[in-house]
């Protein structure tokens, strides 16, 4: 179900260090993902039924125009807490024109999805490539497992070509590996990293009761996180957790440009 909403805001604070703002034109996400906390942070309808009920920020525009005048220039990260280029974007359109109305408002661009749909928007992406980066979260490269834990998402053949396509497009790219699930073998998702040379961020499940797995306790996590390290030693491929400080060292980096 597709329901239409008003808002008030379009940018919030992040709670996310990398972050400045997030940006969500879309409450809810199609693509059922069983571990996804998201519900937790939705309203209930969109929690209770998760992956059928979509809610479609309609105002979203209007208001963003106005915020971006007069809000601090930072990263936006788009999407948080849903997919920005699930289906229905097919249709509304918000993402592309979020990113749009950030990127030419000199504020910088931080996606995140699972689906090859970010494409579409290669030509405003290749425009304001100093200023934009594109995450593809990859959890499995097995597409049986991936449609048990990701019902409706991309296939990750699919994800792993985008990302192909964003590199060689000049798109600055990475991979999230995440959520690490323990007894989910990652080596595979590690070596496509290595094959395209993109950087990996990796995350331990954030668990909530009501998610079909057990919580992860510290030393388990511990033991995963030294085997995903030393493998991607092994690839040369630069992995980082998502609380280590490369994030504030990218963050920097770019401060010029505000």
């Amino acid at each position: 179900m597709i329901r239409e909403i008003q808002v008030k805001s379009a940018l919030s604070r992040s709670g996310l260090r990398e972050l400045d703002y997030s940006l969500n034109p879309y409450l809810g996400c199609r693509f059922s993902c069983t571990y996804c906390y998201a519900r937790y942070f939705s309203p209930r309808e969109v929690g209770e039924r998760w992956g059928e009920v979509i809610l479609v920020k309609r105002n979203l525009l209007d208001v963003l125009k106005r915020e971006v005048k007069v809000k601090k220039k930072g990263v936006v990260g788009v999407s948080t807490i849903t997919d920005p280029y699930q289906s229905v974007e097919n249709e509304f359109r918000l993402t592309r024109e979020s990113v749009k109305l950030l990127l030419e408002n000199r504020f910088r661009v931080s996606i995140q999805t699972k689906s090859p749909l970010v494409l579409r928007d290669l030509d405003l992406l290749i425009k304001y490539k100093d200023r934009v980066d594109v995450g593809m979260t990859i959890t499995t490269m097995n597409p049986e497992k991936a449609r048990e834990l990701e019902p409706l998402a991309p296939l990750p053949q699919a994800r792993v070509e985008t990302l192909k396509r964003l590199k060689e497009s000049g798109i600055e790219v990475w991979m999230f590996l995440g959520p690490v699930i323990p007894g989910n073998d990652f080596s595979r998702v590690l070596e496509e990293a290595s094959k395209i040379g993109v950087r990996v961020v990796y995350d331990v499940l954030n668990y909530y009761p009501g998610l079909p797995f057990k919580p992860v306790s510290k030393s388990a996590w511990k033991e995963v996180e030294e085997q995903i390290r030393k493998m991607c030693k092994e690839l040369g491929v630069q992995c980082h957790s998502e609380e280590e400080d490369w994030i504030q060292e990218t963050k920097r980096r770019y401060n010029p440009l505000f």
